[in-house]
């Protein structure tokens, strides 16, 4: 891999590496995740044999975004079957792995469900671990279809809310190809517009504490050859005053019933910033990050992660090593509290991990089955109506 992606960022480039990977090796089948805690520094690969090394990688971001985390829950029950563990033991450790995202949920109940019809038939373990790596499979590349249409409905609402092309767009987080089976959600659509000439401008939010913004997506930017601008969360205000921006496009983790958005701390001030300055703030996302069990923004459970990553700057990444399965040395995360103090021992800190923008500064819902505009509870519950993977409960 090393070889495929050791290019500069000079003239055109490769999309970049997929962000997972099921392989089949002597000592039995692996997921092979692009560890995104080291990015941009270094691609390296993280080896997962078993279930609980899936879980502490999405735990600590090394596999991270929700449509990515529920192909992931799917691909780990079916590493568990492969294996031979316990399946249903499996799903509930992975499926507890990062409350918020339900995607996670909805991956990991997918291919649990599968293993469970194919042993309903009477088929052996190994037949039925099969069946679980096809249905993983399969969510994989329904996802990748899904960000395809994502793009092209979301492109077709920026050149009807912004006649004349040239967008000037903010996103936040990182919502690309590290985030999707396809090129992403909300970056997807930025990179429809560039690819067609209409982007004039990516603001790429630097998304504090752990700089998702900044590592990851101006890392997508640039192997695309975007025109792109990193900036502090804080600076988005003086930039909507500004005049400078045309559209907010950011992801999601859980869409509720009632059209509330949970994404990424942060993205709530910019839908009031967005609200105020009359900017179209637009959420793109895959129906299954929709949850018409959550009936409200308030029904959402906020992930709360470690105050060290506000109290800490993340060490860079090290050649630091140990051997995987494969033989082969495996890059090591940086631990917890091997970082840049930034605050005084002892300094308690608030970090939630996203925060819920309602439905009333949401301009448009844009998934693969179309837009919803404006966002009301009655427009959610058509859209899970005409979709094949959502339904009311």
């Amino acid at each position: 891999m090393a070889d495929q992606y050791a290019q500069t960022l000079d003239g055109e480039q490769p999309p970049g590496p997929g962000a997972l990977r099921w392989d089949e090796l002597p000592e039995g089948p692996v997921l092979v995740l692009l560890d995104q805690r080291r990015l941009p520094v270094e691609e390296a690969e993280l080896v997962c044999t078993d279930v609980p090394a899936l879980v502490d990688a999405i735990r600590t971001l090394a596999v991270r975004g929700a449509p990515l985390l529920g192909i992931a829950g799917a691909y780990g029950v079916a590493l568990a079957a492969a294996r031979g563990y316990d399946v249903a033991e499996a799903a509930a450790l992975l499926e507890g792995a990062r409350p918020t995202a339900v995607n996670l949920g909805h991956g990991v109940r997918r291919a649990a469900g599968a293993y469970e019809a194919a042993v309903g038939r009477g088929a052996d373990g190994q037949q039925a671990a099969a069946a679980v790596l096809a249905e993983a499979r399969q969510l994989h590349r329904e996802d990748a279809e899904a960000s395809e249409r994502m793009a092209r409905h979301g492109l077709a609402l920026l050149d009807e809310l912004l006649p004349g092309g040239s967008h000037r767009i903010l996103t936040h987080c990182n919502t690309g190809r590290l985030v999707s089976g396809g090129e992403g959600t909300a970056f997807a659509v930025a990179l429809a517009a560039h690819r067609e000439g209409r982007l004039r401008k990516l603001w790429v939010d630097e998304t504090r504490p752990l700089l998702q913004g900044a590592r990851l997506t101006a890392y997508e930017a640039a192997r695309n050859g975007m025109a792109y601008t990193l900036l502090t969360d804080s600076a988005a205000g003086s930039l909507f005053a500004a005049g400078e921006v045309d559209a907010v496009l950011i992801g999601a983790d859980r869409i509720a019933a009632d059209g509330s958005v949970a994404n990424k701390v942060g993205s709530y001030p910019l839908a009031v910033l967005a609200r105020y300055h009359h900017v179209p703030f637009i959420v793109v996302a895959p129906t299954t990050t929709v949850d018409p069990a959550t009936p409200d923004g308030a029904s959402i459970e906020v992930e709360q992660r470690s105050g060290q990553e506000v109290t800490e700057l993340p060490a860079p990444p090290v050649p630091a090593t140990v051997t995987g399965v494969t033989g082969l040395p495996v890059p090591r995360a940086t631990e917890a509290g091997s970082g840049l103090s930034v605050a005084p021992v002892g300094t308690q800190a608030y970090n939630p991990a996203f925060d819920v923008t309602p439905p009333e500064l949401v301009t448009a819902i844009v998934t693969e089955e179309g837009v919803v505009s404006p966002v009301t509870g009655a427009g959610i519950a058509e859209l899970c109506a005409r979709s094949r993977q959502v339904t009311i409960s």
